[in-house]
């Protein structure tokens, strides 16, 4: 196989661009159009956790969700990216507090500088990401198997790192500041604005790209649609946020996170091997994709956005201890993921189904934490949400493909 069958695998692999209620009405059969899914059940869970207590949606309690979520949807980028190749990482969680605790332990103890001490520590995930990247496509051990030993053993490694001391307290401003900082009412506003200035001038590069490659335009209605989401939301989340304390830092981190990554894969030869990779590793493989480099390249970005995430933690709470990256963090970042509309069966999702899968999840959280609703709800309802989001993909998936494709 060719360029040209390398090229259909990655049109098959890629999310369609549609415009009009016909073409949304086939996306949602297929189950393309994943985004719209979760942000109508997004409101349907804000419209219950409102009408039971009217703190939900207050400034203050907004602004404390944008925090929540920012170190899940971080890491939850690079599951994004690993479902996308039909594969898992289940070290992420344990990944992020190793890497964490690195970073604490150098600035704390040693007396690292706090800009040296962050980049050991994302540098710490991604070097596991490249480990267990090596060690999945040298010997062939499923991804599975590796990465669950590497959750055993990189929360083996965080006991080692932190010692006897159990806790550390982290007090540098810039690595406190990354959860601690607001931004000024003003520049939030500015901000907003550069969004839809941003959002405007990439559906005029999109026009521009399918005129060049032949391809029919969009939709008036879809374009005015998206730019009509982005002149709407901007504003209100801008406002709701000066409301408070101010934009979080935080949350501007998650956001550049996914954009960046959603530009990755949509813009590069790399996000379109990604794609093809995941959709058929065999064909992308005849085509000339170097497989094994792509894999070890997506374990890598995985380990080092888990490190990330884990940095974000550690910010917001002040300190790593021995459950850090422990608990619900790696079943979170997965469920974010994959609710969120990115397909288990790989060659289908995008970035931001990190941002709206962890703001679901988060909103589910928060909502049930503000009612004293016991943690065990909480599992049930997250859980029940994550088997409903396979369970549509399964059917739509099952939908899409011809008969006797396995």
């Amino acid at each position: 196989m060719g360029i040209s069958g390398q090229t259909t695998e990655v049109a098959a692999a890629a999310p369609p661009e549609a415009g009009g209620l016909s073409a949304l009405a086939r996306r949602l059969r297929q189950g393309d159009a994943s985004s719209l899914p979760v942000l109508l059940g997004l409101l349907l869970v804000w419209g219950v956790f409102a009408s039971q207590n009217e703190n939900f949606l207050s400034a203050r309690n907004l602004t404390n969700l944008m925090l929540q979520i920012a170190a899940m949807g971080t890491i939850s980028v690079g599951i994004v990216l690993v479902l996308l190749l039909r594969e898992i990482d289940l070290s992420v969680g344990a990944v992020s507090g190793m890497s964490a605790a690195v970073m604490a332990i150098l600035n704390v103890e040693h007396g690292v500088g706090p800009a040296l001490s962050l980049l050991a520590g994302v540098g710490t995930g991604a070097a596991i990401g490249l480990a267990q990247g090596l060690w999945f496509t040298r010997f062939r051990v499923p991804s599975f198997v590796v990465t669950l030993a590497g959750l055993l053993a990189w929360q083996g490694a965080l006991l080692w790192v932190l010692g006897t001391t159990g806790t550390v307290n982290v007090y540098d401003p810039l690595i406190s500041g990354l959860a601690g900082t607001f931004l000024p009412p003003a520049l939030g506003w500015a901000l907003g604005a550069a969004c839809v200035g941003a959002a405007i001038a990439g559906q005029a590069m999109t026009l521009r790209r399918r005129a060049k490659a032949g391809l029919p335009p969009l939709s008036r209605g879809a374009l005015a649609a998206r730019v009509a989401v982005v002149l709407v939301l901007a504003p209100v989340v801008v406002g709701v946020l000066n409301a408070d304390r101010g934009v979080p830092l935080a949350l501007l981190l998650l956001l550049g996170f996914v954009i960046g990554f959603d530009l990755l894969l949509r813009r590069t030869r790399f996000g379109r091997y990604v794609f093809a990779v995941g959709g058929n590793a065999e064909a992308a493989r005849r085509a000339g994709i170097r497989v094994d480099a792509i894999r070890v390249a997506v374990f890598t970005l995985s380990g080092a956005l888990a490190a990330a995430g884990g940095i974000l933690a550690t910010s917001r709470l002040l300190a790593v201890n021995q459950s850090s990256g422990g608990g619900d963090v790696l079943l979170n970042a997965i469920a974010a993921a994959v609710i969120g509309g990115t397909s288990l069966f790989g060659g289908r999702g995008t970035a931001w189904s990190a941002l709206t899968g962890a703001l679901l999840i988060g909103s589910i959280s928060n909502g049930m934490d503000l009612l004293a609703l016991p943690s065990s709800v909480k599992f049930m309802v997250t859980g029940a949400a994550l088997l409903a989001a396979v369970t549509i993909d399964a059917i739509a998936r099952s939908g899409r493909q011809p008969a006797g494709r396995g």
